[in-house]
């Protein structure tokens, strides 16, 4: 597959960060989050960043053609593709997506879902903390720090909980993501597109099982 336009989703708390990762040092292809270019086209001073600035500044959510530039302005300097992480969200960005890449005669060759049980995606959200100097990331379960609530990095304490990372703000999120993400899978599938991956396991597990669908994609698309 030379041309890699993957789209990774899966429920928050699922994984998808880490693993878009390790898939990115695995292909050679560059991860694509809608939050990372949101944040270097406010700091750019492009036209189209000045306009994610005043959007952002008036506490406002960025368009979908705003996203889908940023997406279209990105994968023009990547022809061997890239990893979509964050977007498409909805049915209709999806078709936004689709127009976009129809008029560069490129398409999206494979759409891989990381799926965790909703209690499991709460658990793992309500027991994250971070540090709120360095940024490091823990689980009080998963991955504690080695001294309860001080920072193993940097040595800050207390550690603390995102206020979106409460038990009743995941419940919010996953029903969302049910609501509105779940339905891109039913786009997909009929095109045989759609690898759904059990994120249940450690990274290297849950890894392989995303490697061996991403390679089951490429044979499929030979």
């Amino acid at each position: 597959m030379s041309d890699r336009i993957l789209i990774l989703t899966g429920p928050p708390g699922a994984g998808k960060g880490t693993q878009a990762k390790r898939l990115v040092e695995t292909y050679g292809i560059p991860q694509l989050s809608t939050g990372d270019m949101l944040r270097a086209a406010r700091s750019s001073g492009s036209e189209l960043g000045e306009r994610v600035a005043g959007i952002m500044d008036r506490g406002e959510l960025v368009s979908d053609d705003i996203v889908v530039a940023l997406i279209e302005e990105q994968l023009s300097q990547h022809p061997a593709g890239a990893i979509l992480d964050g977007f498409p969200r909805t049915v209709g960005q999806v078709e936004a997506l689709e127009a976009m890449l129809g008029k560069a005669g490129r398409r999206v060759q494979g759409v891989v879902a990381i799926e965790v049980p909703d209690e499991t995606v709460v658990e793992r959200i309500a027991g994250r903390r971070s540090c709120p100097n360095c940024g490091a990331i823990y689980h009080l379960v998963n991955k504690p720090p080695a001294e309860a609530d001080v920072c193993d990095v940097c040595g800050t304490s207390p550690l603390k909980q995102r206020g979106d990372d409460t038990a009743e703000a995941a419940k919010t999120r996953v029903a969302a993501y049910h609501r509105d993400t779940a339905p891109i899978l039913t786009h997909y599938e009929p095109q045989g597109l759609v690898r759904r991956v059990d994120g249940i396991g450690t990274v290297d597990e849950v890894f392989g099982r995303l490697s061996s669908a991403i390679d089951e994609l490429e044979k499929a698309a030979a």
